[in-house]
């Protein structure tokens, strides 16, 4: 059910909920598998906290006027040291949140991969990366110069909802999830549709093919434009 913004991964709308219920009841729907992150922090060799996420692991600077300094690593290896206001791992699922609020692609669910999403990085190399679906994607938090009240230099949001304070010298590492989500999808559109429906993206003058319907994706009835 859509009670935010846009709603991705809503199948209905508000004014639709009495048909969904019913639909809900006489179990009238496919179920769908989406990837999920497993999160860890690492404080040397001591894991301190876990964690997992269906979106996104973001991390993300404390103070305003001070960036955070890290490192980021792939399957062991270092990739790049910038300044950034965060730093954002996200699935499939999650391309369409806050990774793409912060200039990420917009990945197809069915696609198994994992994104890359620095924040407004202060470094020439700060592009957004897809990895492979079995990669190890590691944040480590550098120490400041000058440390603000308090001992925490970053923190870490799981799906925007789950906070973790982070000390200089953690380490973050974000894998694909042992477990899948699963969605239950009362509607067979295709993602494409549901990109523009959400977006209002313009269609017109689309011609199709000769086994396509003849109303544009976005077009129909069940193609609401996004609530704001």
């Amino acid at each position: 059910m859509n009670f935010g913004h846009v709603g991705f991964l809503a199948e209905t709308e508000p004014e639709d909920l009495d048909d969904t219920l019913d639909r809900i009841l006489r179990r009238d729907y496919a179920v769908e598998e989406r990837m999920t992150l497993d999160v860890a922090v690492r404080v040397g060799d001591r894991i301190t906290h876990r964690d997992w996420a269906l979106n996104e692991a973001a991390v993300n600077k404390t103070d305003a006027v001070r960036m955070l300094e890290c490192v980021m690593a792939i399957d062991g290896r270092p990739v790049s040291r910038f300044g950034c206001d965060g730093l954002v791992c996200a699935t499939p699922t999650g391309s369409t949140a806050y990774a793409f609020s912060g200039g990420g692609p917009v990945v197809w669910p069915r696609v198994e991969a994992l994104l890359v999403v620095p924040i407004s990085a202060h470094a020439l190399f700060a592009r957004p990366l897809v990895t492979a679906p079995d990669s190890t994607i590691a944040v480590d938090i550098l120490p400041v110069v000058e440390p603000a009240v308090g001992s925490e230099s970053a923190l870490l949001w799981c799906d925007g909802r789950r906070l973790v304070r982070l000390a200089s010298g953690s380490r973050v590492e974000v894998c694909r999830g042992e477990r899948p989500v699963r969605l239950a999808r009362l509607h067979d559109r295709p993602f494409t549709d549901r990109l523009v429906a959400k977006f209002s993206l313009p269609v017109g003058g689309w011609r199709g093919s000769a086994h396509s319907s003849s109303t544009a994706p976005g077009d129909g009835p069940e193609s609401r434009p996004a609530q704001h």
